[in-house]
């Protein structure tokens, strides 16, 4: 930006100058120049078949998913016994605070940079024919 400022301090006609310090100006604050970082929010995507345990980082199902937890710990009845529901002592990752939530209503999530280590998983199979017939495709 400096070279352009000595190059505008070379008009001679004020009024010129001025226009054009002024459309620089207002361009300098629109437009970012050099190396520019994308500045969003951090992206998350829900893990449903990972269960919530101690350690995890999760979201609530019905809320924001950019909004993260870490859980602390869990309490309360076990998972199918009937004893009551299990409470999650979370972190809000984003302001520090200590909250609590039921289990049922979080999700774990993998926030962009987490390693996540995929895996195929039979949802069904292919019989062509009955026990003993051919077995041919077209």
């Amino acid at each position: 930006m400096a070279a352009i400022d000595d190059l505008l301090q070379q008009i001679t006609d004020r009024k010129l100058r001025k226009r054009l310090e002024t459309e620089v100006r207002r361009l300098s604050q629109e437009k970012k120049f050099g190396l520019v970082f994308e500045e969003h929010i951090p992206e998350c995507t829900p893990l449903y078949d990972i269960p919530v345990r101690r350690g995890r980082t999760v979201a609530k199902k019905n809320g924001k998913i950019s909004e993260v937890y870490k859980v602390l710990k869990i309490s309360g009845g076990a998972k199918n016994d009937g004893t009551g529901s299990r409470l999650a002592d979370c972190l809000n990752l984003e302001t520090s605070q200590m909250v609590q939530f039921p289990v049922e209503e979080l999700v774990s999530v993998a926030c962009f940079g987490d390693p996540i280590f995929p895996s195929l998983e039979p949802i069904a199979k292919v019989e062509n024919a009955p026990k003993g017939g051919p077995w041919h495709a077209i």
